[in-house]
């Protein structure tokens, strides 16, 4: 039988390869430990590192249930959202890309996660397994490929895309919301 496969610009991954046990679950080590947008430590680890199916709570992104602060600090911004790797701070999603901010939350709405487009997904960092789960190359859970008539749509847990490059505190962090940062 044929491996499920997902049209480009979508890269496909070997789960077997990716999702191999490591140090820490799929991962070499646990999540940093300074996330932004207040999200929970534990939460993340368990998503990100020892999960293959599961997701944190519906509206957890909005702070329904928890104390997850990305809508109240997102608003107030402008421009593009950079989302790295809870785990190595790598770039993951850069967003809204080809729409509002505003559309990129009603569509997060709807759905219960935030949902990211082809377009803005850092393919460099990024892979689907043929289940649909979106993964790091480094092995993070981040959600699943659940493609509508638009195309791809990945629903990604913010537990799993709250981390900083290099740890950088949050006051330092404006620069890196910028699609510049890939070159």
């Amino acid at each position: 039988m044929k491996a499920k496969t997902f049209p480009p610009p979508c890269v496909m991954g070997n789960g077997e390869i990716l999702m191999k046990k490591k140090a820490h679950g799929t991962s070499n080590h646990p999540v940093q430990s300074n996330l932004r947008w207040g999200v929970d430590f534990r939460t993340a680890d368990r998503i990100c590192n020892f999960n293959r199916h599961f997701a944190e709570r519906s509206g957890y992104w909005e702070g329904k249930g928890s104390r997850c602060t990305f809508l109240k600090k997102e608003r107030k911004r402008s421009g593009k959202i950079t989302f790295f790797d809870s785990n190595t701070g790598k770039p993951l999603f850069i967003a809204p890309n080809g729409r509002s901010f505003e559309d990129f939350v009603q569509e997060s709405r709807n759905h219960g996660w935030p949902s990211f487009r082809d377009q803005e997904v850092v393919w460099e960092n990024c892979r689907c397994l043929p289940s649909g789960e979106t993964v790091s190359v480094d092995g993070t859970h981040l959600g699943h490929n659940l493609p509508d008539h638009k195309g791809g749509r990945y629903c990604i847990n913010i537990v799993s895309i709250a981390g900083r490059p290099d740890g950088i505190p949050e006051t330092k962090m404006k620069s890196f919301n910028a699609p510049c940062i890939l070159s």
